[in-house]
């Protein structure tokens, strides 16, 4: 099995941030937001992911606002954010930042009152009694019929629009596993024939890699989380990653410590890992994958965000890990270590506390050690040929030679990198 198609250049070793524009600012406007463009190129981001930019449906609307997720058009933009030239100049404004831009697409449903509701009901699935109906618990939306030939193609004429109109980059599709293979498999080949983009899978079905280039790591993020509460091991987590490692050549995975779907209904990233949330992000981005950033975690932002309601972010001023993100960003984008290198796994006697591991790519080394426990004074030794030379602390900058044996302490959630000078 493989990919039928290709990841695009800029997309390789690359990072993802989550776009909340309703929560983002006093306004939640694209013009609003768009004032944090230069911050978040500075930070290091690349590609900024926008939730759903479609108007909401009024009809069984959740809370104030509604859901981003029950769309009653898919070629209009949702007044609350302003207009389709503002989306578009904001699109303009971060590709003259050398930002790329994809939009969250939701396929498997729309909103009750969507227009092709009434011009075309036969295009959304039915229960017995021939009423709209939903398969997933959502009580805002109704699913649409996949075995609707006019529906597959008018839903690629409208992902089609926001390429040609607004110039976006590509798509971030919405529970993608509960669409056919097939719908995506076409509507990527035919997206692609106006410019090529980078498609992102919220699934973790390996086969979904026959279309896209990344998917989601949810099962990675439930046994961290069940790690952190002492549900599960370590060694669980090391399965999981293996089992990563074993998808198809090409295939990417997108790590996070928190989205929007996390912060709302699962918690902040302090709430599911305590003391060691920031050595789980540091995973995320040293790891062989793709890192996301969500909205607000560069502040950090501790509290759960309205998902139906305006809920201003907490911006601190300054951002205390605006610089724990950019150094991050920064070493990802020097060190092919880390974006292109084999991994190795270093064992510990504290195994169920420590995730420690070498990244290498010729000349280049990357040491990591994270304490994702609650237990202080933890040692490590590690032997290993590529542990020589001389080594900066990317956060502190401080050098250390390192002559292949090493012994390191770590604290409670502390967070160690090494790069080799």
């Amino acid at each position: 099995m493989g990919k039928f198609f290709s990841t695009v250049d800029w997309a390789n070793g690359s990072n993802i941030y989550e776009v909340n524009i309703r929560q983002y600012t006093n306004e939640g406007t694209f013009s609003a937001f768009s004032k944090h463009l230069p911050r978040l190129k500075e930070m290091g981001v690349e590609i900024l992911w926008f939730m759903p930019v479609t108007p909401i449906s009024q009809k069984l609307r959740q809370g104030t606002l509604g859901s981003y997720y029950a769309c009653s058009s898919y070629t209009s933009i949702n007044p609350e954010f302003g207009s389709l030239n503002d989306f578009t100049q904001l699109v303009q404004q971060a590709h003259a930042l050398g930002l790329k831009i994809i939009i969250d697409w939701v396929a498997n449903h729309t909103g009750w009152d969507h227009h092709w509701t009434t011009e075309h009901s036969n295009w959304y699935v039915k229960d017995a009694q021939g009423n709209f109906t939903e398969e997933n618990g959502w009580h805002d939306v109704i699913d649409l019929d996949f075995d609707q030939k006019e529906m597959r193609a008018a839903m690629i004429d409208a992902m089609q629009f926001w390429i040609k109109e607004c110039g976006i980059d590509g798509f971030r599709c919405d529970m993608a596993h509960l669409v056919p293979l097939d719908f995506w498999k076409e509507a990527r080949a035919k997206c692609d024939t106006i410019k090529p983009l980078f498609w992102l899978a919220e699934c973790e079905v390996v086969n979904y890699h026959d279309v896209f280039d990344a998917s989601y790591c949810w099962w990675w993020m439930h046994v961290t989380e069940d790690h952190a509460k002492e549900k599960d091991t370590l060694q669980t987590v090391r399965n999981v990653l293996h089992a990563y490692s074993q998808y198809p050549e090409g295939a990417i995975k997108l790590f996070f410590t928190n989205n929007h779907d996390e912060n709302s209904w699962n918690g902040t990233e302090y709430e599911k890992y305590g003391v060691a949330a920031k050595a789980w992000a540091v995973f995320t981005f040293t790891w062989q994958g793709m890192p996301l950033i969500y909205s607000g975690q560069e502040s950090p932002n501790t509290k759960r965000l309205a998902f139906f309601d305006k809920d201003l972010i907490q911006w601190n001023d300054p951002l205390q890990l605006a610089e724990f993100y950019q150094t991050l960003l920064q070493l990802r984008k020097k060190n092919k270590a880390i974006t292109e290198g084999e991994t190795f796994v270093l064992p510990s006697e504290n195994d169920n506390q420590l995730m420690a591991f070498l990244r290498k790519k010729d000349e280049q080394v990357v040491l990591v050690l994270l304490n994702v426990s609650q237990q202080d004074r933890l040692h490590i030794t590690i032997s290993n040929d590529w542990l020589k030379g001389t080594f900066a602390n990317i956060f502190s900058r401080l050098s250390f030679v390192f002559n292949g044996t090493e012994t390191f302490e770590l604290q409670a959630g502390e967070y160690v990198v090494y790069e080799k000078v």
